[in-house]
């Protein structure tokens, strides 16, 4: 087929996602452009997974092997300052983590595949809901997505404005990080200022823990394993001369392996515990889990990394890179089936990073993530 012509309507796509964003399980009219996209194309299209994902089948020959490829569908709850002819028209939304670039890759894929048929089994396109707040890849799994779905591997991709344009970044093991997100609250006996001595000071045993979890990463984690501790925020109910009787601590951690996350919670509660009761102060500890560590299997990243080089160079394939700290869902896939997710470079003049309120894909890479796509279904599903 005509590469311009494919690349033009990928812009086009990609500009209506811009324009039009929609957050978390509300993608409904995104979703409906989608599908009818996807239903032109001739492909086999099931609504309406986990919310609003979507699922869409192209099958060539009699190949039993079955190959998922995921793009995120929402947007984020940002206003936009870019002045273009596609700005959102959703005031305080935006596609600002590049979700609409992904959706017109993928859709452009669909268009090759479906064209050149150069492959023999099934390839499912998978069209996620809610992957800013972490909770869309396992809503779609509690939805019986690879029982009504099953694949045999699955891949994604995510720009990365702060890397070359084209450029593309993946690592076997952990690649992105665990979000974890921690409460303490610390309960003491508040007292006025000039008398510290007659009331338990929560203010300075929160220091000390908030000091003493430092000491959690470069003390109990191996140095290999990345590991982040943040206090992020600090709450009392003190003024200025009086202590406060209560103190809440929030914040977040961050890891790349299971066993890190496991290490990281565990210490944690224990070094609360016993810092507040060496002060004689009660406590709670909250620890949830909301994003999984993405950790790429072996098998899959040498198939994606061969087929980028394939695509585009050796020179611009890094299959070691350095794992990002930041959180994605598609952990959650992994860890049901084999899989990979890469990084592409999108980065142009004047790129804004992602969640700000200037950030805007990059259209020049939209027909790389097709080729690397294309490369990839081609050597897994040869014919």
């Amino acid at each position: 087929m005509n590469t311009n012509e494919l690349v033009k309507e990928m812009v086009t796509w990609r500009h209506h996602f811009h324009e039009n964003p929609e957050t978390a399980f509300e993608e409904n009219e995104t979703a409906n452009y989608l599908v009818k996209i996807l239903k032109d194309l001739g492909l086999d299209v099931h609504q309406n997974i986990g919310g609003t994902g979507i699922v869409a089948n192209l099958k060539c020959g009699d190949g039993t092997k079955i190959i998922g490829i995921r793009s995120e569908i929402d947007a984020i709850n940002l206003l936009e300052t870019n002045d273009i002819e596609y700005k959102s028209k959703n005031e305080g939304k935006m596609h600002a983590c590049g979700h609409d670039g992904h959706m017109a890759t993928l859709l452009g894929t669909a268009k090759l595949l479906s064209e050149e048929k150069n492959f023999n089994g099934t390839v499912r396109f998978i069209f996620q809901p809610a992957e800013e707040p972490g909770k869309g890849a396992q809503a779609m799994i509690d939805d019986d997505l690879f029982k009504r779905f099953p694949v045999d591997e699955i891949y994604g991709l995510h720009n990365r404005p702060n890397y070359q344009a084209g450029k593309v970044l993946t690592r076997s093991g952990g690649i992105m990080a665990s979000e974890d997100n921690f409460t303490i609250k610390i309960k003491g006996i508040g007292s006025h200022a000039s008398s510290p001595h007659l009331g338990i000071d929560p203010l300075v045993i929160a220091a000390e823990i908030i000091m003493s979890l430092q000491t959690i990463v470069s003390r109990t984690i191996n140095p290999t394993n990345p590991a982040v501790i943040s206090c992020t925020e600090i709450h009392t109910d003190g003024a200025h001369n009086a202590l406060p009787s209560n103190v809440v601590i929030t914040g977040d951690t961050r890891s790349t392996t299971l066993e890190t996350q496991e290490i990281l919670e565990k210490r944690m509660k224990e070094v609360v515990e016993n810092i507040c009761t060496a002060h004689h102060a009660e406590y709670e500890f909250e620890y949830t889990h909301e994003f999984a560590p993405t950790i790429n299997w072996e098998e899959c990243t040498n198939a994606l990394v061969n087929a980028a080089r394939k695509a585009l160079g050796d020179e611009n394939v890094d299959g070691s890179c350095e794992p990002w700290m930041g959180s994605e869902d598609f952990g959650c896939y992994l860890n049901e089936v084999p899989g990979c997710l890469f990084f592409l470079g999108s980065d142009k003049e004047n790129s804004a990073p992602l969640h700000n309120s200037q950030y805007d894909y990059n259209d020049d890479v939209l027909l790389v993530g097709v080729n690397i796509y294309k490369e990839l279904v081609t050597s897994r599903l040869p014919k």
